[in-house]
């Protein structure tokens, strides 16, 4: 049993089944991501990077909503103050990318309405499962203001500069099913089926993988989209050399040469 499952956090749920860690933002009524709700959540996932009996995690939210946007009426203290404003985006924008460079897979169950900073939370995840019905937008521009928790960068890496372009000006949100046919989230699914979904994948990953190749995975994953294909190809001979020093790889070697299932000890 970890630590983690107590009473800590104000924001969050925090459960724990077998080595997988369920995080679900609690903020009635829409899970408003205020400032608070950020800090706690990027102090929860930093506490479940280090729990050496976590090996995936799954980001959540409570009831209807998964986040459907910033707290917006915390922007009304930086009125006609440019820098303010912008340390509030890299503020949040350090904080995402924290998700997004974590060595654990986080993996978003987006169960309802997920709009602005909710929707680009979601995209610094490593997986998204979302609900069919979900609805998925940046409508920003209706506050006069622009993605600003990197929802203009994300977007287009993942769907394209033409449909992220349209998303954004348009301010109009897709549900799950269309966020899935243009890459934005993995898997589309039931509502009902979503918890579950994202547990098996959960599941599949804290089991039969170790844990040493899946965080170099995801590092040469996140490096890599930052270098040149040399670059990218020099990081991950690397990574690939490193882990051929670890007990994982060679009982996963063996255990393929021996016809047998590999059984992970990290």
């Amino acid at each position: 049993m970890s630590t983690l499952e107590d009473n800590a956090y104000s924001y969050l749920k925090i459960t724990q089944v077998n080595r997988v860690a369920t995080v679900t933002l609690n903020r009635p009524p829409v899970n408003a991501l205020s400032t608070e709700v950020i800090e706690e959540l990027a102090a929860c996932l930093d506490k479940l990077a280090a729990d050496q009996d976590i090996k995936a995690i799954i980001l959540t939210g409570e009831g209807k909503c998964f986040a459907a946007g910033a707290d917006i009426k915390q922007f009304t203290s930086a009125f006609g103050d440019a820098r303010a404003g912008a340390q509030l985006a890299l503020s949040m924008q350090a904080k995402f990318r924290r998700i997004e460079t974590m060595t654990k897979p986080v993996i978003c169950a987006i169960n309802g309405a997920s709009l602005g900073g909710g929707l680009e939370l979601a995209l610094s995840c490593h997986l998204r499962i979302a609900a069919d019905e979900a609805q998925l937008g940046l409508p920003e521009l209706n506050l006069g203001l622009i993605p600003g928790y990197g929802g203009t960068q994300r977007l287009t890496r993942l769907i394209g500069r033409a449909k992220a372009t349209e998303m954004i000006l348009f301010s109009q949100p897709i549900n799950g099913q269309e966020a899935e046919r243009l890459g934005l989230v993995n898997k589309s699914v039931p509502r009902e089926q979503l918890h579950q979904a994202a547990i098996e994948w959960a599941e599949r990953i804290a089991n039969d993988k170790s844990a040493a190749s899946v965080a170099a995975a995801l590092t040469a994953i996140a490096e890599g989209l930052d270098l040149t294909l040399d670059e990218g190809l020099n990081r991950e001979a690397e990574l690939f050399g490193a882990l051929f020093e670890t007990d994982s790889m060679r009982e996963g070697v063996t255990a393929f040469i021996e016809k047998r299932p590999a059984q992970f000890r990290d």
